[in-house]
């Protein structure tokens, strides 16, 4: 249950500063991040990363990279817990098998011949 207090409205801007801040491609590519819960006796949070984020090969790296990140420059928040989608997956890894095809993952049929060496990296 949400421990919410004047402290904790605090909390939950320097959470939300902090997303902003240090995660500004999430919302550039067309995914959001939003704060589900907060529990300052457990110093945990709970986030859950939606739009495009859903299904995305990469939101493990992003996820990994917010709970890292996080925890070292929020002092209270000793765990945090991240999710894609509306799919109820836990700690946001599951389901990440479950989105859209990759780019170079064949769909059937010839793409390119032998010599095809996928696309190129978006950056």
């Amino acid at each position: 249950m949400s421990t919410e207090t004047e402290d904790g409205d605090d909390l939950r801007e320097r959470i939300s500063n902090f997303l902003r801040r240090n995660f500004p491609q999430i919302q550039m590519h067309g995914g959001s991040a939003a704060i589900e819960e907060i529990d300052r006796e457990n110093g945990s949070v709970t986030i859950q990363l939606g739009g495009a984020c859903s299904g995305c090969g990469i939101s493990p790296m992003t996820i990994q990279a917010i709970k890292t990140r996080m925890t070292k420059e929020i002092p209270e928040i000793e765990t945090v817990n991240a999710r894609t989608g509306g799919m109820g997956g836990e700690e946001g890894m599951m389901g990440a098998d479950t989105g859209p095809s990759m780019p170079g993952e064949s769909r059937g049929g010839e793409i390119g011949g032998d010599d095809d060496e996928g696309p190129e990296a978006p950056f």
